[in-house]
């Protein structure tokens, strides 16, 4: 397909380069499409906004996008302020350099991360100054409401597991292992980040000594791999900061979810942990099987937060803490609630959900004398039925939905005092920009206002697929919601080649998601219908439907893809059920593998990125045995083995390969420490040995993800080259 893109970029002079007039910044692009379908450069030619914050009075707002350069091969981070309106859009960005982690001081003025130090500059972007010196090591940051300290998170060498090599040997590459624990998601783990105290004058100059809240603590805060600023947080008074950490190191790190939250009182540098009493002993485990069945979780024991707590703020008006709990140590997919603690004599309340509860924020605090209990207590976004919507818990912990789009909300803060809801949204069909939601009041209806229209120059130029929804009737009796995209040229009694979706996790949901990989309008434009089921195991069905793939991963969820991929075939005129494909990735690479030894001649092509392939070698390879334990119940060498763990080592796909008959695509991250490649080798070998129509993409510089803007364009290259190979003759 031809297509020309230009990019539009700024010569920036910088002070004291030598080669100023070399230096570009990658900006908004100016794409112009000479077909109307959405292609890979389009899709990495977008801006993708980060984070965002409303001034105090709500009256702007500060945002952050990335652009990417193909060409490059590298991203630009960008700022901008817009009114609350949506109006006044400006770049704030001044320089070649990545601008970050925009946060309000007062209304006129922000602070943002430039080059790893502290930044202050107007809310025109005029009077930029240098807030802290730290030679370039600020990786996040959080002022005191008073303004007179900030957190600043920086990263200190760690060799409890990795030891450092002597002194002498400076060019030695080995590293000598000496606990597990040693490498997370796609890093060797030789330094850890702490959360330092830094003073700030009255000038607003951030002082050079600090305080660190982890001072001698092997631990780490915020947790790997993706925790950031919002695991921290200052009460209100600025006295006292909540933070998340799991302390635990090596084995115990690697089979334990069990994080906490703490209280530090910045004047005293005392700890309060908020989710323990002072004299609890964890249980001892046996570190080759699943928590599920140890004290750990017995029924007297889950009263002390033995699972993921994370996440923590502070009430309004300082009197309680709330945050994100799981129940169960050694479970990454427990019923995330919302939990609710009293400072005042450490009682807690968990709200009575029927999800996930995602992200969470406090309403204002209420300044009539007479609180009634329907007014808000916090707003917080969870999955239901496939979409993440909005939602609102009353003073008398009740329930009310606020927004009910077929969307992924993704975000949210309070603004304008507390009249209005700062969030973002995302959906299938658009990626993410910034909003404003009135919630709604009495007999008025929830107003929800679009700020940002950040890639409009490219959506107006795009056709894309129409969206459906059925509830197919699964083989235990259930029915299951799959989700259909329709081809963007789609056309009324034609037949169209078809992939099924199968989703990681794997308990992630089949939700409103835009992505920039698996993204199902770039599926569309190829002329592809999407099949994506809301399998046994996904959240937003109720904990039971979730849980129900734990140490059933060949079981009930596999008939649930079958059974969508039969209805489809069956009852959608437009599916060709001679051109059939199953695509995934992680677990979703994994149902693909075990798909091809059961399939029965349905699918004519199969594409697995980063996906598990034999399930005991992946018990030892991965870095986070605790996700290996609870899935498969034990190690694969105990005997006897619990009946669970007996059928998953059973069913692993590389001990099905020899009833493989299809073309298969498999693709793998050599930095991919979660999934080794080694996986993704070991079924293209197996495939190629057999003489099966096989292709292995490797990434020796990729993880889990594809993340660099020339390999994702290659990802999508050669996905569909492999899918019209076999699909469409």
């Amino acid at each position: 397909m031809k297509r020309t893109i230009t990019l539009a970029v700024m010569a920036l002079t910088l002070l004291g380069s030598t080669k100023a007039q070399e230096t570009q910044v990658i900006g908004k692009s100016n794409i112009h499409l000479s077909s109307r379908m959405m292609t890979p450069e389009a899709l990495w030619a977008m801006g993708r906004i980060g984070s965002c914050q409303a001034s105090p009075d709500g009256s702007h707002i500060v945002y952050q996008v990335g652009y990417y350069s193909v060409k490059q091969n590298k991203s630009h981070q960008v700022l901008y302020m817009i009114n609350a309106d949506g109006s006044g859009q400006q770049l704030l960005t001044k320089s070649a350099k990545n601008e970050t982690d925009p946060q309000w001081l007062d209304n006129e003025t922000m602070a943002y991360i430039s080059d790893g130090e502290i930044w202050a500059m107007k809310l025109d972007g005029s009077d930029r100054r240098q807030l802290s010196k730290t030679d370039g090591k600020v990786e996040g940051f959080q002022f005191s409401p008073d303004r007179k300290k900030v957190i600043i998170l920086k990263s200190l060498p760690f060799h409890e597991v990795i030891k450092q090599n002597p002194a002498d040997l400076p060019k030695a590459t080995g590293r000598r292992v000496t606990d597990l624990m040693y490498r997370h998601w796609d890093h060797y783990v030789e330094t850890i980040q702490h959360p330092f105290v830094y003073t700030v004058t009255d000038g607003g100059t951030i002082g050079t000594t600090a305080t660190d809240l982890l001072e001698g603590e092997p631990y780490e805060c915020p947790m790997e791999p993706f925790g950031g600023m919002e695991q921290l947080a200052w009460s209100p008074d600025s006295k006292t900061i909540a933070y998340t950490c799991r302390k635990k190191t090596g084995l115990e790190y690697s089979i334990s979810t069990d994080s906490d939250i703490y209280l530090y009182d910045v004047s005293t540098r005392t700890t309060l942990n908020l989710c323990k009493p002072a004299d609890y002993k964890a249980p001892a485990v046996d570190p080759t099987r699943t928590l599920a069945i140890q004290s750990v979780n017995a029924k007297e024991n889950l009263k002390n937060n033995v699972g993921y707590d994370q996440n923590p703020q502070f009430s309004p008006d300082g009197k309680y803490v709330a945050w994100l709990s799981m129940e169960r140590d050694g479970y990454e997919a427990d019923l995330n609630r919302l939990c609710v603690c009293s400072l005042v004599d450490g009682s807690k309340w968990y709200l009575n959900w029927k999800s996930d509860v995602d992200a969470f924020c406090w309403a204002p605090a209420q300044t009539n004398k007479k609180v009634k209990t329907t007014d808000p207590l916090f707003y917080f976004i969870s999955v239901w039925h496939g979409c993440s919507n909005m939602y609102m818990v009353s003073q008398k912990r009740e329930v009310y939905q606020l927004t009910n789009d077929w969307a992924d909300w993704t975000g949210l803060q309070m603004a304008n005092n507390g009249q209005r809801i700062l969030a973002t949204r995302q959906s299938l069909s658009a990626p993410t920009d910034i909003y404003m939601v009135t919630p709604a009041q009495k007999k008025q209806p929830t107003k929800v206002e679009q700020i940002t229209c950040e890639n409009k120059h490219i959506m107006d130029q795009l056709t894309f697929g129409k969206m459906q929804q059925y509830w197919v009737p699964t083989t235990d009796g259930k029915k299951e919601l799959v989700w259909v995209m329709l081809p963007a040229n789609y056309e009324e009694g034609k037949k169209y080649p078809t992939l099924l979706f199968c989703e990681g996790g794997p308990q992630s949901p089949v939700s409103q998601f835009w992505s920039y990989r698996w993204n199902f309008q770039i599926m569309a434009a190829n002329g592809y219908v999407v099949v994506a089921p809301n399998r046994h195991g996904l959240p937003g069905f109720g904990q039971e439907w979730k849980e129900e793939i734990s140490g059933d991963w060949t079981g009930q969820c596999m008939k649930d893809y079958l059974s969508a991929i039969d209805f489809a075939a069956d009852s959608l005129p437009f599916v060709d059920r001679d051109r059939l494909g199953a695509v995934g990735a992680s677990f979703g690479g994994f149902s693909v593998y075990y798909l091809a030894g059961i399939h029965e001649k349905r699918f004519k092509a199969f594409i697995a990125h980063d996906g598990a392939f034999n399930l005991a070698a992946m018990y030892t390879e991965t870095e986070e045995n605790w996700f290996s334990n609870w899935e498969y119940d034990e190690a694969y060498w105990h005997r006897p083995q619990m009946p669970r763990a007996k059928q998953t080592y059973h069913d692993s796909p590389h001990k099905m390969v020899g009833k493989w008959d299809t073309p298969i695509l498999c693709i793998h991250g050599e930095k991919d420490y979660r999934i080794n490649y080694t996986q993704g080798m070991s079924a293209f070998n197996a495939a190629r040995m057999q003489g099966i129509p096989a292709e292995l993409l490797i990434f020796p510089d990729e993880n889990h993800w594809v993340l660099k803007p020339q390999n994702g364009i290659l990802w999508q290259r050669t996905f569909f080259d492999f899918l019209d190979k076999w699909l469409k003759k």
